[in-house]
């Protein structure tokens, strides 16, 4: 009987060890059915105060969760594909991961981040790719507009994201093509009437006041991604502090004479170099945007992402997880950028250097940080005013849509990580 009891009691114990104490979401090309959702699960699974471990370049980065009936049950009933695994097994995976060999590196998420997206009132998730797939993930987001910014709601947020905004006041350049358009007359008149009630005598004033204010968001501390137009528009709103760049039919009244001369590429984030573009007709705001000079077809349009060292450079390799590093390129207003106008402490974290582009940056500013990354949609190559938007139950494996995810988690991250 002794040897019958402690057999049992062997058993037991051997049944507990072999009892399952973690979730995977593999991240992978392979495993991983939908890619966008499980960064929805993660960040669900934060919110509900569980520990999430990020694993870097483990299986396209992939998320380690503790097993729990309710995890199990979202991940089935979102489509996210998951792994079971044992203690043995994950103190395995974290094992290997941390050896100094292996170019990969586990961060922990600690809290899920207050995510703000500025944007106009009004506007459908469609109309922006970051809006699009945080409802598509079911990652929760608050919008707001120039008054809010103005009212330092900013400081409610750990996450900015800046929808495809024209920060110089020039109404995003559509005049030359849409000035009869009945959407453009009424964005004008809006615009001129919510800076009217803000107390301001231009748009382009009341832009520049919201500029600087984002700007000391990000300097304060915090995490801002923009895309598109919002990205170069942002930073030569910057440049141009106190100097009218606007000709009569956007603001009423003659430019400043000379305006490029009088540009300051030290107030900006990211950009130096550039040229304003002052035609009014021409849909585009400097050279900075390589729109224009882009000389690829679009069946072999594709940038390539950084491979950084997980240890030693956790940052631009969270930012930079996926399960491919060939990324398909899309357009946009402003699609990428001229690598020779990036300034040289920011991070070029995908590029097509054959066509000396840059397409997915990072820097620091302050005591936050901030990314940029070109174009409109990364599931429709040529976005035009009009077209259907894109349904990403179609392409929920979407290596462009993953980066713009990355920057969600990002600010999750234990902050003694992010420093080093």
């Amino acid at each position: 009987m002794s040897f019958k009891k402690n057999l049992y009691i062997l058993l037991f114990l051997i049944s507990l060890s072999a009892k399952a104490s973690f979730v995977l979401l593999p991240m992978d090309s392979e495993t991983q059915q939908n890619h966008l959702k499980a960064y929805g699960i993660t960040y669900w699974a934060l919110e509900k105060q569980y520990k999430v471990s990020w694993l870097l370049n483990y299986r396209g980065g992939s998320f380690l969760l503790p097993d729990a009936p309710e995890i199990r049950k979202e991940c089935q009933i979102r489509g996210v594909s998951f792994e079971v695994l044992s203690d043995a097994t994950a103190n395995g995976i974290l094992e290997d991961i941390s050896s100094p060999s292996q170019n990969m590196e586990t961060v922990v998420l600690e809290k899920a981040p207050k995510i703000a997206v500025y944007t106009p009132k009004g506007k459908q998730p469609w109309d922006d790719a970051v809006t699009l797939v945080l409802t598509y993930a079911e990652i929760p987001f608050t919008p707001i507009y120039d008054e809010e910014v103005l009212n330092d709601a900013l400081l409610l947020y750990d996450w900015l994201h800046l929808h495809h905004e024209d920060f110089t006041g020039q109404y995003g350049k559509f005049f030359g093509a849409y000035r009869n358009a009945p959407w453009y007359i009424e964005q004008k008149k809006d615009a001129e009437a919510l800076a009217a009630k803000l107390g301001f005598s231009k748009v382009s004033k009341e832009k520049m006041a919201v500029a600087d204010k984002i700007r000391n968001y990000v300097i304060g501390g915090g995490f801002m991604f923009a895309m598109c137009s919002a990205t170069d528009s942002f930073d030569i709103a910057l440049s141009a502090e106190g100097v009218d760049i606007c000709e009569p039919m956007f603001d009423g009244d003659e430019s400043d004479a000379n305006y490029q001369a009088k540009i300051n590429y030290n107030n900006t984030f990211a950009f130096k170099d550039f040229i304003l573009e002052r035609n009014p007709m021409q849909y585009e705001f400097s050279d900075i945007d390589m729109t224009l000079k882009r000389k690829i077809l679009p069946d072999v349009d594709y940038f390539t992402l950084m491979d950084y060292s997980a240890k030693w450079d956790p940052i631009p390799t969270m930012l930079c997880q996926n399960h491919t590093q060939l990324v398909k390129g899309f357009m946009g207003q402003t699609t990428s950028f001229d690598s020779n106008m990036i300034k040289s402490n920011v991070l070029i974290m995908g590029e097509n250097k054959q066509n000396g582009e840059a397409r997915y940056i990072h820097g620091t500013k302050g005591k936050g940080m901030f990314t940029y990354y070109g174009g409109h949609d990364p599931e429709d190559y040529q976005h035009r005013v009009g077209d259907a938007h894109t349904v990403l139950d179609l392409h929920p494996n979407s290596p462009g849509y993953r980066l713009i995810l990355n920057n969600v988690l990002f600010p999750a991250a234990r902050k003694k990580k992010l420093k080093t």
